[in-house]
């Protein structure tokens, strides 16, 4: 059986966390059903599996700053391994134990030192992670996609994407989502978010002369 999770969100979220909590629990249905070749798909992260990334947001849910911190500092400062570690903690003997490990932490608040719209951020593009390589499509609020947007374009934690989108005019073409100076790039918010994400499929789906640019900074960690 999983560990045990502490109910730390014991009243219905509000605000972010609301957008955080329905965001997973979309995911967790849209998963339900996957055979074991597709828990085995290689994901839009790194060096990933699907059921691997899955584990990584559990294990994100699970990590208050005390325990995130102890376990950089068991790692070295190497974030890498710490990550690794953490995967394990999460991965459960079958892809069924790791889906009911996810499904547990749907509602938790518990995040490392990270502000609330980093931990949506971490949920809408670990979920683009699984689901683009798997055919799966979401049509995701647009107030979350702008919220998450605006943030990308003005911050790098915990991805570079302030530094990816500099210099940049970014709009999109089905909300309000407008920010930067500088070439044009215009998409759908959910690839502007990805590819400021770092993920380079998305740039695909985006057009104007700023495109370039940002095909260059995909290497960027």
């Amino acid at each position: 059986m999983p560990p045990s999770t502490p109910n730390d969100s014991p009243r219905p979220a509000t605000g972010t966390w609301a957008q955080v909590h329905a965001e997973r629990a979309a995911l967790a249905a849209d998963l339900a059903g996957l055979d074991e070749g597709q828990w085995a798909t290689r994901s839009l992260c790194d060096r990933f599996t699907v059921r691997e990334v899955l584990a990584h947001m559990t294990a994100g849910a699970s990590l208050g700053p005390v325990r995130w911190m102890a376990g950089v500092i068991r790692c070295r400062f190497d974030f890498d391994r710490q990550v690794a570690l953490r995967l394990a903690e999460h991965m459960g003997a079958a892809p069924t134990e790791t889906l009911a490990r996810f499904r547990q932490v749907i509602t938790s608040t518990t995040k490392p030192p990270l502000p609330k719209v980093a931990m949506l951020g971490e949920t809408v593009v670990h979920a683009e992670d699984i689901r683009r390589p798997l055919g799966i499509e979401r049509d995701y609020p647009v107030d979350v996609l702008t919220a998450l947007a605006a943030y990308y374009q003005g911050s790098d934690l915990p991805v570079l994407s302030k530094k990816r989108a500099a210099g940049l005019r970014l709009a999109a073409t089905d909300g309000p989502f407008v920010a930067g100076d500088g070439p044009r790039v215009s998409g759908t918010t959910l690839a502007l978010v990805m590819a400021m994400a770092g993920r380079a499929p998305y740039c695909d789906q985006l057009d104007g002369e700023g495109v370039v640019v940002l095909r260059e900074r995909q290497a960027m960690a």
